[in-house]
């Protein structure tokens, strides 16, 4: 369906102390990952600069994108996006704390529950969710308190009156730093079986280059929240890459590389290739800078054609949802490096585009942004959108 013109606005912007960096690692050094290789270590990653992977195909140099089904409407301010083992989708409601099961044939809606303390403000509230792929009974959480961000699990029991169906959270993380803007919030499982957490600088650039604090960083850390390297004193830190801004989007592509979409300030939104113990530049670089030191972005737009939010890898492309540019990017690659130019799918028909998944068979679950106080809602608004892409 169609939408009004608009003119939308421009989206801003402990437990554990990071106390040193993880500079290196290997898929064989006891850090709890299992038998899945290590993100960052099977291929070349970096900046935009490396030679890439010489044998990886490329997909076509034009896709497209049709909307398949618009399976639920009327979600109020979605954020967090997680897929069950089934199929069936948790959406996380960030003003008012929520979390629903939505099923991904019919579009029911069952609230699982509210999650205590979650204190919305700005950008802040309930946020990411993530469920790992061997455990549906366990919901991963990211969300704003009235002091920090946080990270918490829950026991989830479907078989519980609805609205009863979540235990009460388990605190893995906290004092990742909280602000009326750039509060970072996406969480997700690796192939490693570590979760992996995108923060925000609160708004203090400053915090981003600071190896102590947990704002401007992607984490990584155990299950139960604790230091991969836990044990080894120069591992024992959940920090895996520094110097960002607010980081909206991880996922994995075939190779176990992690790639990551960022809000820019008024120059350049970024889509980062992420390697351990590297530093991308903010508040000192932002964009494709060529400073040493610096890890530059693979992809870079105008804040007005993107300020990208979720992130998903499929079919060998990027597939990025954009808020201020209302439209979704793909990206497709050849290894490290884009074997095309970009492509956008989308503009303007749906408005604000928040959170993108992967749907298991290829495609992808996209949801909608326009009630989150930054939109024009209009009659439907907000949308979980089944995609077939190519």
């Amino acid at each position: 369906m169609g939408r009004s013109t608009r003119t939308p606005a421009r989206l801003g912007g402990v437990a554990v102390i990071a106390t040193a960096l993880l500079v290196s690692g290997c898929s064989s050094d006891g850090d709890g990952g299992g038998d899945a290789p290590r993100p960052g270590t099977s291929k070349p990653s970096g900046s935009s600069s490396g030679d890439g992977d010489s044998t990886a195909t490329a997909p076509p140099a034009k896709g497209s994108v049709k909307v398949v089904k618009t399976v639920a409407t009327g979600l109020k301010s979605p954020w967090g996006l997680a897929r069950l083992s089934g199929g069936d989708l948790l959406v996380a409601s960030r003003d008012t704390g929520k979390i629903f099961r939505v099923d991904a044939d019919s579009g029911k809606k069952t609230e699982l529950g509210t999650v205590p303390g979650v204190s919305p403000g700005g950008e802040g509230g309930l946020l990411g969710l993530a469920v790992p792929a061997d455990n549906d009974k366990m919901v991963y959480a990211y969300f704003t308190t009235e002091s920090d961000n946080r990270i918490v699990r829950m026991l989830y029991d479907a078989k519980k009156d609805k609205g009863s169906q979540l235990g009460a959270p388990d605190v893995l993380l906290k004092g990742i730093p909280k602000g009326t803007i750039h509060n970072g919030g996406r969480i997700a499982f690796g192939p490693d079986k570590m979760l992996y957490a995108g923060t925000g600088e609160s708004g203090e650039g400053g915090l981003s280059q600071d190896k102590d604090s947990l704002g401007g960083k992607i984490l990584r850390m155990t299950p139960d929240g604790e230091p991969p390297g836990q044990g080894n004193p120069e591992r024992d830190t959940v920090v895996y890459s520094y110097g960002h801004r607010n980081v909206q989007g991880l996922d994995w592509d075939e190779e176990n590389r992690l790639w990551a979409s960022e809000f820019g300030q008024d120059t350049w939104d970024e889509l980062n290739l992420i390697g351990p113990g590297k530093n991308y530049g903010w508040p000192d670089a932002e964009g494709k800078a060529g400073e040493k030191g610096f890890t530059d972005p693979v992809e870079q737009w105008k804040p007005a054609d993107s300020s990208p939010s979720g992130l998903a890898v499929a079919k060998g492309s990027v597939w990025m949802a954009g808020l201020r540019g209302e439209r979704l990017w793909r990206i497709p690659l050849k290894g490290t490096e884009p074997s095309a130019e970009p492509q956008a799918f989308l503009e303007g028909k749906y408005g604000r585009l928040r959170s993108v998944v992967p749907d298991g068979a290829g495609g992808l679950w996209l949801v909608t942004s326009e009630t989150d106080s930054r939109g024009t809602p209009e009659k439907g608004d907000d949308r979980l959108l089944r995609l077939k892409v190519t």
